[in-house]
C-alpha cells in the first residue's frame, strides 16, 4: 500500500491510486467537474476556500505557484503523481487518459483535434476574460465604473456573437458532431451570462447549445458541485 501526502493541511496522505481536485464552483471550476462526471471518473473533491485566499496559502502555491484553481492532482497505483493547473492542460490531460473511446473528444491524428484545440484557446484566452472582468465590474467592484462596465460585457457579448456563428455553421456544435472539451470548456460560462445582466435572447443557435448541453446527464451534476 502506497499512499501520498499532498501537505494538503485539511487531507492526510491518501492512498494510491486516485484523483484529486481542488477546486470551487466558479465557471472555470465547474469545467472540470463538469468533464469528470460525464467521464464517470471517481474523483476526491478539495473545496477551495476564496473567502479565505486559501488559494494563496504555502502548501497550495506549491500546487500551482500561480495560486488558482483548479488544480487536478493524478496518482497511479505507485504513488507516481502528475499535478496539473490551468483548465485547458486539465481537460486535454484528462481527455487523453480516461477518454478513451473519444466520447467527448477528437484523438491527436484526427484533423478535428486542431480544431478542438483552437475553439479550446479562444475560450480560454478571448472569451473567459472578457466575461470574467464585466462581472466584475458588474458585481463586485467597489466603486460603479461605467466605462469597465460597458467595454467588457460589449467584448463579452462579441464573443457570443462568434459563438453564435459558428454554431449555426456548424450543426451546434463547436467542433465536429458531438459535445467535446472545447463546448465543456465554454460551457459554464455562457450558462452563467446573467452573472453581467445578459440574456440569450440574442443568439439563438447559442441558446439552443446551453439548453442542450444542459440536458445531458452528468453536466448538472457536475455544474452542481460547490
Amino acid at each position: 500500500m502506497v499512499k501520498v501526502d499532498e501537505e494538503d493541511p485539511k487531507v492526510g496522505p491518501i492512498e494510491a491510486p486516485y484523483t484529486k481536485l481542488y477546486s470551487v464552483g466558479t465557471s472555470n471550476g465547474q469545467k472540470i467537474t463538469i468533464f469528470l462526471e460525464l467521464l464517470k471518473k471517481e474523483y476526491i473533491y478539495r473545496k477551495i476556500d476564496l473567502s479565505t485566499d486559501e488559494q494563496k496559502e504555502p502548501w497550495f502555491i506549491k500546487l500551482n505557484p500561480n495560486g488558482r484553481i483548479p488544480v487536478l492532482s493524478d496518482v497511479d497505483s505507485e504513488g507516481k503523481r502528475i499535478t496539473l493547473h490551468e483548465t485547458g492542460v486539465i481537460l486535454q490531460y484528462l481527455a487523453d487518459k480516461y477518454d478513451k473511446e473519444r466520447k467527448y473528444s477528437y484523438d491527436h491524428d484526427d484533423p478535428l483535434w486542431w480544431e478542438q484545440l483552437q475553439w479550446l484557446t479562444f475560450q480560454i484566452a478571448s472569451h473567459s476574460p472578457m466575461q470574467g472582468q464585466a462581472h466584475h465590474f458588474v458585481s463586485f467592484a467597489k466603486v460603479v465604473n461605467d466605462y469597465g462596465i460597458k467595454r467588457y460585457s460589449d467584448e463579452a457579448k462579441r464573443i457570443y456573437g462568434v459563438y453564435e456563428i459558428r454554431l449555426k455553421e456548424n450543426n451546434g456544435w463547436l467542433v465536429g458532431d458531438h459535445l467535446n472539451i472545447a463546448d465543456i470548456s465554454a460551457y459554464p460560462w455562457v450558462s452563467r451570462s446573467r452573472m453581467f445582466k445578459t440574456d440569450l435572447s440574442e443568439w439563438p443557435h447559442l441558446a439552443e447549445w446551453v439548453s442542450k448541453i444542459s440536458s445531458i446527464p452528468g453536466v448538472s451534476k457536475g455544474q452542481s458541485v460547490e
